[in-house]
């Protein structure tokens, strides 16, 4: 007697939320979360507002862009077309504890980004999978088609235009070189489509100019392979081999790296293969930084040409663009990364995030020092960071130099 074969889940397409009636209603709970109108006052005067003695600065362009604000939507669309299944998200849905912590609120639940865990198993055709800004990994977003849920997709344009970058890269049999942190979300993300469609592309990640040094010198001059594959250990595709694969190579990077450090790597990877072929025939590049993280960057270097006494950069510690503006904060003027404005604890002293010991210290306040004296305070924000931080940060500081709300709402 033979066994009734088991009937496979039927695939899920992506669901699309974005009805108007729906996008009406999100529209206004977006707003009653994350709206600030301290922020838009300072954006009416020109980013800039002195009260006393004490003078804040904003960015000309800060927190969130069109891709989080669109992957937030999505979320918020999904409870209310969803109002009683299970909806789930992979990870975090931008690199924000409040963003987060609302979608926690509405029982939006989140599942393991690293690993694809026993929780993925129990999902069901009636549930709901949010899948993240940053992208997910190709194994991540095929389980979840064979589970049958219904799909939300909130990945950034930006980083799909990555991923047909790469997929190119892998169809030509072309090593995409990854500009990004081997951990990170967005970057596992694309290395998966830098397989390409049969599984057999290549790619490496590298993070630093020393590390692209090193593959330089392979390049150049060959080497130890054992050496390089241990120190590329998970930043390299499966059954990668450096003296097969850095032979023809395609740069592409995670769109929320500083991009003055994508070129000068690319330049570096360029000039290598022209040493080593006398030409760069076996060299491709693609600029791939996203728009919002370039704008956010060049806002920055506009507002260090005026003088500052401190900079504060919100957002959550684990996202790549707000960390960048901390480095370029950090060459000008003492910077505090802050996570939100409880992170000022007194004029004395602030709790940020040392981006060199990559963890939450204490640090003197340098406004200490200031007193009764001028002082100027210049504020910026990730792309991830929700507007209504932004206010509460400028509310605190003003507030331990002895300015009320009811000061900067008379302004």
């Amino acid at each position: 007697m033979s066994e009734t074969p088991v009937e496979k889940p039927k695939k899920r397409k992506r669901v699309n939320v974005r009805r108007p009636e729906v996008m009406t209603l999100v529209q206004e709970e977006v707003e009653k979360h994350y709206h600030s109108p301290v922020v838009q006052k300072l954006r009416d005067a020109g980013g800039s507002l002195t009260i006393g003695q004490t003078t804040i600065r904003l960015a000309e362009q800060f927190g969130f862009c069109y891709g989080v604000e669109r992957a937030i939507d999505l979320a918020y669309a999904s409870r209310r077309v969803f109002p009683d299944q299970r909806i789930f998200l992979i990870g975090e849905i931008i690199h924000n504890p409040e963003v987060n912590r609302q979608l926690a609120d509405m029982n939006i639940v989140s599942l393991p980004w690293k690993e694809i865990s026993e929780d993925y198993d129990d999902l069901t055709a009636d549930d709901v999978v949010i899948v993240p800004a940053f992208g997910a990994p190709t194994s991540f977003t095929e389980k979840i088609e064979q589970q049958g849920c219904h799909i939300i997709d909130t990945t950034c344009g930006d980083v799909m235009k990555v991923w047909r970058r790469v997929r190119t890269y892998a169809k030509g049999g072309v090593t995409s070189l990854i500009h990004g942190k081997r951990g990170h979300e967005e970057t596992r993300a694309t290395a998966s489509r830098a397989l390409g469609d049969d599984k057999k592309g290549h790619y490496l990640v590298v993070l630093t100019l020393e590390e692209t040094d090193y593959v330089c010198n392979f390049i150049r001059n060959g080497g130890n392979k054992e050496e390089f594959l241990a120190k590329f250990d998970r930043a390299c595709s499966p059954g990668f081999d450096p003296e097969i694969h850095l032979k023809e190579i395609g740069v592409a990077n995670q769109t929320t790296m500083l991009k003055s450090e994508t070129m000068e790597i690319q330049n570096r990877v360029k000039k290598a293969i022209t040493d080593r072929d006398g030409n760069d025939e076996n060299f491709q590049m693609f600029d791939t930084i996203c728009g919002a993280t370039q704008e956010r960057q060049d806002a920055l270097f506009d507002m260090l040409n005026k003088p500052m006494d401190v900079l504060l950069v919100v957002g959550g510690y684990n996202s790549s663009n707000t960390t960048h503006l901390v480095e370029i904060g950090n060459e000008h003027l003492p910077t505090y990364f802050i996570r939100e404005a409880s992170c000022l604890e007194s004029l004395e002293t602030v709790i940020h995030f040392d981006i060199e010991q990559h963890e939450e210290i204490s640090a003197p306040n340098v406004l200490a020092g200031f007193d009764d004296s001028p002082a100027t305070i210049g504020i910026t924000a990730g792309a991830s960071c929700p507007a209504n931080l932004i206010e509460e940060t400028i509310v605190r500081v003003l507030g331990l130099r002895g300015i009320s709300r009811e000061d900067i709402e008379s302004v």
